[in-house]
């Protein structure tokens, strides 16, 4: 091999080796590979950028403030709500799960509806008395296969995809991976509702502990137009909180105290929470309740434009030694008080009566700008977003699940590609204020960008040096069977995924496919499509893909679960796909 090649195998080998056993940030060491590619003359500047301009790429992007939309709106969450119900036995508890998380998890990101799935989870496996181990990784799971089912299910086909159009001047159609994906989801679903409680242990949850420093009480009220009026509080969701706890019930001037789960809630009824901060950011998520303080509704602020705040008041503070209600917070700093922690403990009684103190903790609700505005003046020590606090904008959820409908809609039929599909459907979700600009720039992942397009000049590198097709020689000779050089593939990515990021995999797999594809003399895209499918598969680890370690904690799993149930998954799904891919995409 010519001195360019080796220079190439070097420069993936290395990514490996630092992806997989240092902590350096992934999009770190994938663009000094890319330098040094550039450097060492092996690439010119426009093919180590060539994955900046990828179409795969740019589709990500967009998709990324579709997703967004689906979550400020509370879309995501309002679906799931109204899906899970009340059933009667694990496996249709399970059913109930898998069936909405696949089919959202086709159409956006999987980052996503697992995120929005765990806490609604969390909650509902305490009502069902379930443990949250039995729900939470075959929610992963099936996300994973979900997204296997369209071209837009997940980033990894649509990275394998801008190759393709790039390389070989080939594109899928947005339904084209569901003859394969379907029947893999199918079959890994039922694996998964009938194998999964014998395989998965009994645990609990790593149930984070209030923070006793940071202890508040806070009130909100049940609105009397809300979803909430006529519910009990079990089916309410706030007899389990994951922050706090439902101590009282105002109501009619009465006070009702250690209510019992089946108490029914009414308009207008005061309800009295102990908890950490985060307490309140959960229940400025749930539909239907407000809070109690009536300052809040003269902020100059939108509901959806707010967040909650932690800010300790400071010497130069103009209120300290006067009430809430003299020091006139609202009118100075367009906050308003919910609670107040002093030393450590909350302190009772009305807000508005409370003299403030130096050192004094106040737990309140403003407009984003705030942080940047206070961080720095003497009027509070330390000032502090909650993340995540702000409440979705619910009646804007219809209009985001129906720009992503449109979406899916006009890429299916044929009517534009995928990246214009996204591009329109990026600028929907702003036109009509689903989203901000402001915000939407926040949730595109520059990092995993970074990555997915510097990993292309390691691509590039390995296919103009010769490096492709020198692997593919060693690792196929001219009498292998078509099918097991793509079982080999696949099994290659497979491993590749679980030790770096699936994208990444997809990306260093590609040409080495195509070599494979060429000597064998055989048609190309049933080993780019086993990429596609082998690059998502990442069941074994934890690390392998973003959403199985976001159950991890939530979950109270250990490593050894997921191989329990991940390798025989892994098994199964691997050779479903390497016998089903030919039948559509011949050799």
């Amino acid at each position: 091999m010519a001195m360019d090649a080796w220079l190439s195998i070097f420069s993936v080998i290395a990514v490996l080796v630092a992806l997989a056993v240092t902590r350096i940030a992934a999009d770190a060491i994938l663009m000094a590979a890319m330098a040094f590619l550039v450097v060492s003359g092996v690439l010119e500047p426009a093919e180590a950028l060539v994955g900046f301009s990828n179409t795969g790429v740019m589709t990500i992007a967009a998709l990324y403030v579709v997703a967004a939309a689906l979550k400020e709106t509370g879309a995501v969450q309002w679906v799931a709500n109204g899906l899970l119900g009340h059933p009667s036995s694990l496996k249709k508890a399970q059913l109930r799960v898998m069936l909405p998380a696949s089919s959202l998890s086709a159409f956006m990101n999987n980052t996503t509806v697992v995120a929005m799935f765990i806490p609604a989870l969390q909650e509902w496996s305490r009502k069902l008395k379930l443990s949250p181990s039995k729900l939470l990784l075959p929610l992963s799971y099936t996300a994973i296969l979900g997204g296997t089912c369209t071209l837009i299910g997940t980033s990894t086909n649509l990275v394998v995809d801008g190759l393709l159009q790039s390389e070989k001047g080939v594109s899928l159609g947005m339904f084209e991976l569901a003859q394969v994906g379907l029947p893999i989801l199918l079959i890994g679903g039922a694996f998964l509702i009938l194998f999964s409680d014998r395989l998965l242990p009994r645990r609990e949850g790593v149930i984070e502990q209030l923070d006793m420093a940071r202890e508040y009480s806070v009130e909100f009220v049940v609105n009397e137009s809300g979803p909430l009026a006529g519910k009990t509080i079990s089916e309410a969701g706030l007899r389990n909180l994951q922050y706090g706890y439902l101590t009282d019930i105002e109501r009619d001037g009465r006070l009702m105290t250690a209510v019992p789960p089946e108490t029914q809630l009414e308009p207008g009824d005061v309800l009295v929470f102990i908890g950490a901060p985060e307490c309140a950011r959960e229940l400025r998520q749930v539909r239907g309740v407000t809070p109690a303080n009536g300052d809040i509704h003269k902020l100059d602020v939108a509901n959806h434009q707010r967040c909650l705040v932690e800010a300790v008041i400071g010497p130069d503070f103009t209120g300290v030694g006067h009430t809430v209600r003299e020091a006139r917070v609202r009118s100075r700093f367009q906050a308003v008080i919910l609670s107040i922690s002093r030393q450590g403990r909350r302190l009772p009684g009305k807000v508005g009566d409370i003299r403030l103190q130096v050192g004094d903790t106040l737990l309140m609700e403003t407009g984003h700008d705030f942080v940047e505005q206070y961080r720095y003046r003497r009027d509070f020590l330390l000032v502090s977003a909650l993340n995540d606090s702000t409440p979705p904008n619910f009646h804007k959820a219809p209009l985001a699940l129906a720009v992503l409908g449109l979406m899916v809609g006009v890429a299916g039929l044929g009517l534009l590609s995928i990246f214009e599909a996204a591009l329109l459907a990026g600028g929907g979700v702003l036109m009509t204020g689903c989203i901000t600009v402001s915000k939407a720039r926040r949730y595109i992942d520059l990092s995993v960008l970074t990555v997915i397009a510097a990993s292309f000049s390691l691509g590039a590198a390995m296919t103009s040096s010769g490096a492709a097709q020198a692997i593919a020689g060693a690792v196929v000779s001219d009498s292998m069977s078509p099918w097991l050089a793509l079982a080999m593939i696949y099994l290659m990515t497979t491993l590749f995924t679980e030790i770096i990021t699936n994208n990444a995999a997809a990306v260093l797999m590609f040409p080495i496919a195509m070599s494979v594809s060429e000597q064998l003399g055989v048609n190309f895209m049933p080993f780019a499509i086993a990429i596609m499918f082998a690059a998502s598969a990442s069941f074994m680890t934890p690390l392998g893909y973003q959403t199985n370690l976001m159950v991890y904690g939530p979950g109270g799993y250990r490593l050894i679960d997921y191989l329990r149930l991940g390798a025989p998954l892994s098994l199964l799904v691997g050779s479903t796909a390497v016998g089903l891919i030919p039948l559509v995409w011949g050799f």
